[in-house]
């Protein structure tokens, strides 16, 4: 894969090319502004990021999460960028500087989160039981093909927003560059053999009716195969993945800290390998904790962005070559002190009571609502003799533009059960907790 094709920046769904009236940003730069300005980015600010929200202390939702990831991935992509000009001055023809790379990946880090639905986690595995185990979304595996059940009984964030990102719906038409720099995971739901070895196929990145997006994107850019069924990762994909791993690792320590999960003293010793001979513990006297933990944050976010630039540099060849496929966070010197971080998060963190009800009740929600919708929309197309009044009470709950005719027993179910987990996946954790309560009777419009 050459550089050249691969920064391209023509814009996907979008073949006039019309010349921008903005001569000062770069089409790049175009990408975060679109993002930003978004319905569906808007939304993040009610999404919960691992805690929900509490009242006597801040955490980060998914939209101060994203906007902290996106700049983490901003400073890579500059750093990247030095390291690709210097190596690759003929980019400088094209228009490409450190800034527009930067920009790249700020703006695929942006959607990073984008596709996730409410409460996280929990969420993606919620609309995935509800359709491997639940009986009323069982019942639509006989009416689709293989590789649609794949997607709807492993339901992926990632493949959900890169369907948000292509969609007319949203008329983002972000530039082919931005949208690969976002797929963290170049391939289907369903594969033939997946390469355990290759840190892309662990998760899939694209839903089937999204396949000839993903190729013609792939074929824009120059992206190779790996096997019939697989590509390669765009280099700068592997800048993304480590922003997010990044921020995650740092921040949600951070958190768990503010609210008392983790000490801070046993906060300190987990960021102490990372800022190796920088850590000055004398510092830290005469300030108080929460100054320090902002202190350490961004001090062990700047090493680990140092490291990260320094192994993209090592591997840039390979990773065009396809011959690197592993999170440059699980390579850089600071790997042993992040998984040392990561494992306290899991057991003190994630693992934390608040977020285990957190999750419970995003596995009560999704599942009600999935349940309520699905039965009426299967009862009206397929089963009619069992179509109840509430059933059409609730399918005049759906958005205006939800697709209502032309379906039936002869007819593949497929895109309207992706219109559904659209608009379910779509909600905000407050909009479906209420939602869910007043379709249950548990609370009324007004009272």
């Amino acid at each position: 894969m050459k550089w050249e094709k691969l920064l391209a920046d023509g814009r996907f769904g979008d073949s006039s090319r019309a010349t921008t009236m903005d001569k000062a940003r770069s089409e790049f730069e175009i990408d975060y502004d679109r993002v930003i300005f978004s319905a569906p980015f808007r939304n993040l600010q009610d999404k919960t990021q691992v805690f929900p929200l509490p009242d006597q202390a801040f955490v980060h939702t998914r939209l101060t999460h994203s906007l902290e990831v996106s700049s983490v991935g901003r400073s890579l992509g500059k750093g990247a960028g030095e390291i690709l000009l210097e190596k690759f001055p003929m980019l400088l023809d094209q228009g490409i500087t450190t800034s527009a790379i930067g920009s790249i990946v700020a703006a695929a880090a942006l959607t990073h989160d984008i596709g996730n639905p409410p409460f996280g986690h929990a969420g993606e595995e919620a609309i995935s039981d509800f359709f491997r185990l639940h009986a009323h979304g069982r019942l639509w595996e006989k009416h689709v093909r293989i590789d649609q059940w794949g997607d709807l009984v492993n339901f992926e964030g990632n493949a959900q927003g890169f369907r948000m990102l292509v969609s007319k719906q949203f008329g983002l038409k972000l530039t082919y560059a931005t949208l690969a720099a976002f797929t963290k995971y170049p391939r289907p739901s369903l594969i033939v053999q997946r390469d355990i070895a290759r840190k892309s196929q662990k998760k899939y990145g694209f839903f089937i009716n999204q396949l000839s997006d993903f190729e013609q994107m792939c074929s824009v850019l120059g992206i190779e195969k790996t096997s019939t069924d697989c590509w390669v990762r765009h280099p700068l994909a592997f800048l993304v993945e480590a922003a997010d791993d990044i921020c995650y690792s740092i921040i949600d320590l951070e958190d768990g800290c503010t609210l008392g999960l983790v000490s801070f003293e046993e906060t300190v010793e987990l960021l102490k390998p990372i800022l190796k001979e920088k850590f000055d513990p004398e510092k830290l006297k005469n300030r108080t904790n929460s100054q320090n933990l902002g202190a350490l944050r961004a001090m062990a976010i700047g090493q680990l962005i140092h490291e990260t630039v320094e192994v993209f540099g090592q591997y840039e060849e390979n990773m065009r070559k396809g011959n690197f496929d592993k999170a440059l966070t699980d390579i850089i010197p600071s790997a042993k002190a992040l998984a040392a971080i990561s494992s306290v998060s899991v057991q003190k963190i994630y693992r934390s009571k608040v977020v285990l009800e957190k999750e419970a009740a995003g596995f009560q929600v999704l599942e009600g609502l999935l349940s309520i919708f699905s039965r009426a929309l299967y009862h009206h197309f397929y089963q009619q003799e069992s179509f109840s009044g509430q059933d059409k009470s609730v399918l005049r709950l759906l958005p205006e533009d939800f697709p209502m005719k032309g379906w039936g027993e002869e007819v593949n179910p497929y895109p309207m059960l992706r219109a559904l987990v659209d608009h379910i996946s779509g909600m905000t954790d407050k909009y479906a907790l209420n939602l869910y309560r007043k379709v249950n009777g548990i609370s009324f419009p007004g009272v």
